[in-house]
This record gives C-alpha cells, sequence and structure tokens, in this order.
C-alpha cells in the first residue's frame, strides 16, 4: 500500500485516481480547489467510484509517499504550491503532463532524485457532471530507473501499462509529434476528420517533420516515416474525435500550446532548427 496524491483531478487526474482505487490498496488523497462531493470513472471494466480525501488547503495537506502532478502545463506554480506540505523524507513526484519539458517546469520546486517524467496515452474525457469517461487501454511510460520500478508498482493489478523505457526522450518527443498536429485543429476549429483531406494531411505531415527533426536533436530516436505514422493514427480516430487542445479552445479555457509547439521552437531555436510551421501555430493560437 502507498499514500498518493493526485494534484489535477480533471481528466488525466480523474482516471490517474480510477486506477488506483482498482489496485484496491492505496490511500488516495485527491487535491483540488473546491470541495470534491465524488469522483466516478467510466473505465471500459466497469464504473469506479473513487474512495479518497479531498483536500482543498494545500497549508492543510497531509504528507504522502508519492505525488502525482496532473495539472495543465501552465499551471506548475499552482501545483507546486501543494508539494510542502505533501512531501516529507523520500516523496517522490510524478510528473503526468504534456510537452517535453517536465524536469525543467518543476526544477524550481523539486530536486531532481525524486521527480519522474512520465508520458502518458489514455483516452479520457471529464463530463459535464464531474464523472471521467476512459474510452480505451492506459498506457504510462517512464525511464527504466529505480524510481520509474517504483512508480510502475503503483499500478500493479490495474488495467494500465506502465512500460519502463532506456530513452525517455524518444517516448517524450513521440508524444509531442502527435500532439504538434493538435493544433491544425484548435485553429480550424474542426476535429480529426479535418486532417484526411489532401491540404491538411500535407500541413501535418511538414509539421511532425520539423518537430522530428528537433527531437532528434534532444536525442529522441525517431524513425524517418514517423510523419507517416502519426497520420496513419490520426486517420484511424473517428473523424469527429476532439484532442485536448481544440477542446480547451471550444471551451473558452487557456490551452498548452505554449508546452506544446512552443516547446518545438524553443528547442528548434537552441539547436539552430527552423520549425516555421509550429512557429505559426503558436503564434495564431496565442493570439487568439
Amino acid at each position: 500500500m502507498a499514500r498518493v496524491a493526485i494534484v489535477g483531478v480533471g481528466a488525466i487526474g480523474g482516471a490517474l485516481a480510477g486506477l488506483l482505487e482498482s489496485a484496491g490498496r492505496h490511500e488516495i488523497t485527491l487535491c483540488t480547489r473546491r470541495p470534491l462531493k465524488a469522483l466516478t470513472v467510466h473505465t471500459p471494466e466497469g464504473e469506479v467510484n473513487v474512495h479518497a480525501h479531498n483536500a482543498t488547503d494545500p497549508k492543510s495537506a497531509e504528507a504522502v509517499e508519492w505525488v502525482l502532478v496532473a495539472t495543465k502545463t501552465y499551471d506548475a506554480e499552482g501545483a507546486a504550491a501543494w508539494l510542502p506540505a505533501l512531501r516529507a523524507g523520500r516523496t517522490r513526484v510524478a510528473i503526468v503532463q504534456n510537452g517535453v519539458e517536465h524536469r525543467e517546469r518543476f526544477a524550481p520546486y523539486v530536486n531532481e532524485q525524486s521527480l519522474l517524467p512520465v508520458v502518458i496515452d489514455c483516452p479520457v474525457e471529464r463530463k459535464s457532471d464531474g464523472t471521467v469517461n476512459v474510452r480505451g487501454g492506459t498506457l504510462m511510460k517512464v525511464e527504466d530507473t529505480p524510481l520509474g520500478r517504483e512508480f510502475a508498482a503503483l499500478f500493479t493489478l490495474t488495467a494500465a501499462k506502465v512500460e519502463l523505457v532506456e530513452n525517455f526522450a524518444t517516448a517524450a518527443w513521440w508524444k509531442l509529434c502527435i500532439n504538434s498536429v493538435g493544433a491544425l485543429n484548435a485553429l480550424t476549429l474542426k476535429p480529426a476528420g479535418v486532417l484526411w483531406g489532401d491540404g491538411m494531411s500535407r500541413l501535418a505531415r511538414e509539421m511532425v517533420a520539423e518537430c522530428a527533426a528537433v527531437g532528434r536533436a534532444e536525442g529522441a530516436k525517431l524513425d524517418e516515416d514517423i510523419a507517416e505514422q502519426v497520420m496513419k493514427l490520426y486517420r484511424a480516430h473517428p473523424a469527429d474525435a476532439v484532442n485536448s487542445l481544440l477542446a480547451d479552445r471550444l471551451g473558452g479555457r487557456k490551452m498548452e500550446i505554449d508546452a506544446r509547439n512552443g516547446a518545438i521552437v524553443r528547442k528548434g531555436e537552441k539547436h539552430g532548427i527552423a520549425t516555421p510551421l509550429n512557429r505559426m501555430a503558436v503564434t495564431l493560437l496565442e493570439a487568439m
């Protein structure tokens, strides 16, 4: 058993809570700004009612063994406000967020030895009634280190798969190659099907190629045909599938454009790699 706190109980945080509850052996704390009356997670395996302590004040939270940060990338400072009370001794902090800058975002708040970046692939949405709907399997990738193996052990006896990888940069940049294309959906205000046409498909491939070039300069091992691999994934999605970037823009919420396409531009500048399409996407969406 482990004492685990989840900071950020949106779609991903809710899915993680459901998985930990299904393990049947953890003490869970849900850290939220407002009181959470209940958390129900609908999964392919059935309905999960999460039994957890709900903390709403960072100052009164109790120390745990693991903190899972599942907030949006731009809310690192807000998530960090919980850490002084939640951390004690060997508390480990897993950053379950988009992008490739997990360590950079939390370096001011967590020592490197206690910090674990996590890449997650989980088709999930949080509904207006507060319930969480997980539509498929959950795959997480972490570094093959003692810390990574401890994290994987949390999800023993759950439906999640935790893959231990030697090169985390490859996992993170592969996911960013997929996410980079989501900017086109946010710009057009249209779901996945908009990418199936020849013109949009070509733009998407070129955006992925920019991302992959930067990722390789950062140490990721990415196939030469990665753009086609990404488009094959998008063509397999339902035409009406909505990614999180588009969902946030449709909902009038702040978008994670800086942590996604913005990171491609920043890292590209560092290596002298041009990223004109990603730069344009960032500029347009930030202006909107």
